[in-house]
């Protein structure tokens, strides 16, 4: 049975830096409608310090999302330097998938059609998926590569995550200051070696109360127009989740591999909330009866990037394979941990063995 490595990878980090100061003119309510009675700043310092976030990174007017998405597929496949034509899948992760700047989400045609158009592929045979499944998406597409590669129905694959979450995000919402645009993506092969690659993965769905923890729904400042949707999280109830399912689901996967914490290099975990981040790799290590740590092995960039939901660890994972990411890097025949939670809600993670 053929193994699934990555042999290119890309990323598309836009330029337009958004800092506290963006947000100073704004209006915050709470859920349930009422206007906050607290200076603006107070209000951003207070969720500065929660999420540690003080810059995120927006798109120019004149991009979308499936224009991201093909600078980081373009970069991954010079990377890899494999023809395009070569490609038997494209996988897009997205939420919303083409967002214009006033909101209206397209996903006709579907976005991975898009990119396959953009970086002009013409093999008909290049089958074009779109991968909607919450931030864990580009982590599901993965592993849908993976069991694409093991059946034999493909040797290479592009596997993409982008988005454009501030075009969705409500402007009365504080969670506004919370999400972020951008794209990573990387090309995976099917490879006759032994025990590399993709060597375990697991996913949950809870789609029980769990459902509407994270969903599209009208802005909160109820006269504001309530026919447009926007992305709307219920913070708490997504803490107390993560916090109770995702460490039990990243050991989990790490058992299927054979392997104990000790033996993992890195953990890339879905940069949602630096906080809830933190937490989640604590208990992990926790379930392994172990107390100290050195926590260089969850590298973070949601202080700089913010949460680009899909995008997050695929950027993450470019950034530190080429060695842009001060005092992080990767090591031959090491084990890595990909792994992420978001709407559904859906839980999944991936132990990689780099060859």
């Amino acid at each position: 049975m053929p193994n699934t490595i990555i042999i290119g990878s890309g990323s598309y980090i836009p330029n337009r830096v958004i800092g506290r100061d963006y947000f100073m003119s704004s209006e915050f309510y709470t859920d349930e409608g009422e206007k906050i009675d607290k200076p603006t700043e107070e209000i951003i310092s207070k969720f500065v310090e929660i999420t540690e976030i003080e810059t995120r990174r927006y798109i120019e007017n004149d991009l979308s999302n499936s224009q991201i998405g093909y600078e980081a597929a373009k970069i991954a496949i010079q990377d890899a330097k494999i023809d395009a034509e070569d490609l038997d899948y494209i996988i897009y992760a997205s939420n919303f998938g083409e967002v214009t700047v006033h909101g209206y989400v397209n996903f006709m045609p579907n976005m991975a059609a898009r990119v396959k158009n953009k970086l002009g592929i013409k093999n008909r045979k290049c089958i074009t998926y779109d991968m909607i499944f919450g931030c864990p998406g580009w982590v599901e597409a993965m592993i849908l590569a993976d069991n694409l590669i093991k059946a034999k129905a493909a040797k290479t694959i592009l596997v993409i995550g982008a988005e454009t979450l501030s075009r969705v995000t409500d402007p009365y919402d504080r969670n506004k200051m919370i999400f972020a645009d951008g794209a990573g993506a990387v090309v995976v092969k099917a490879t006759d070696q032994e025990n590399v690659g993709i060597i375990a993965h697991n996913t949950i769905c809870d789609n029980g109360p769990e459902l509407c923890y994270l969903e599209n729904n009208s802005s909160i400042n109820k006269e504001n127009d309530q026919e447009r949707l926007y992305v709307r999280m219920q913070g708490r109830k997504i803490y107390e989740y993560a916090l109770k399912n995702v460490p039990s689901a990243i050991k989990e996967t790490i058992d299927d591999a054979g392997l104990s914490i000790e033996d993992i290099n890195k953990i890339l975990i879905h940069q949602a909330n630096a906080k809830m981040d933190y937490a989640m790799i604590e208990r992990l290590h926790k379930l392994y009866d172990v107390k100290d740590y050195d926590h260089a092995i969850s590298p973070m960039t949601i202080q700089m990037f913010g949460n680009s939901s899909v995008a997050t660890i695929p950027t993450m994972f470019d950034l530190i394979i080429k060695g842009k990411m001060e005092g992080q890097s990767f090591i031959d025949k090491g084990n890595i941990v990909m792994t992420s939670v978001g709407a559904g809600m859906n839980i999944n993670a991936i132990v990689y063995r780099f060859p």
